[in-house]
């Protein structure tokens, strides 16, 4: 039996390491999984101000181009940013099921940031605040600029879709996944974590994620 492909898409200001247990999971279950590392995100973020969502768009074509001609149908799985992409090549490659997980529909909302703020201040835990001052003003207007191309692209998605969502995340507002689901026209379905943050794969209880997305992707 030839195993399955899956390409894997970060989200913006991170990457492979995102979505890396879940590219575990799935490895141990004996899926290949390709996460590539999309234009400017390096670790230390030196060149994101010199890319735009072009770049980004661009690579993640490429990597979905180069693995659709060796392996033909493959997997898709999305996270934040990485999920607005998923939409763009989901409708132009031969995706045979789509995962989004926490897709950057509707990107801020000051109370959720709020909260997360407070929560920081009271778990004394800043271990992203660096990168958030590392980001270049330029690449957040390119993020900006991507969500709105790609929004033309949900309502043509028609391979089945799951669309996961972590009710407790401070930088997605849990609406995107129910905008999600009204604008795709392909088989759909939709599950909420009551626990997850933003990061949902890197969790606690990201192992319920993992189960849910390894059900629907041998469905």
């Amino acid at each position: 039996m030839e195993k399955r492909h899956c390409l894997m898409l970060h989200g913006f200001t991170g990457g492979p390491y995102e979505l890396t247990p879940l590219a575990a999971y799935l490895t141990e279950q004996g899926t290949v999984c390709h996460v590539p590392t999309l234009p400017g995100h390096d670790p230390e973020l030196r060149t994101l101000g010199q890319t735009n969502w072009h770049d980004w768009l661009e690579a993640a074509a490429l990597e979905a181009s180069s693995l659709t001609a060796q392996y033909g149908e493959i997997d898709l799985i999305g996270f934040s940013m990485g999920g607005l992409i998923s939409a763009y090549i989901a409708n132009r490659y031969p995706i045979r099921r789509l995962v989004l997980l926490n897709a950057a529909v509707f990107y801020f909302s000051p109370y959720r940031f709020m909260r997360e703020l407070i929560r920081r201040i009271q778990m004394d835990d800043w271990s992203n605040w660096g990168k958030v001052r590392r980001t270049p003003l330029k690449a957040t207007r390119q993020f900006v600029m991507l969500n709105k191309q790609m929004r033309p692209e949900l309502p043509m998605i028609k391979v089945p879709t799951l669309i996961a969502q972590g009710e407790q995340d401070g930088i997605i507002h849990p609406k995107s996944a129910h905008y999600l689901f009204n604008q795709l026209q392909g088989e759909k379905e939709i599950e909420f974590f009551p626990e997850a943050r933003h990061m949902i794969c890197l969790e606690p209880g990201a192992e319920a994620v993992f189960h849910s997305v390894e059900r629907f992707l041998t469905k």
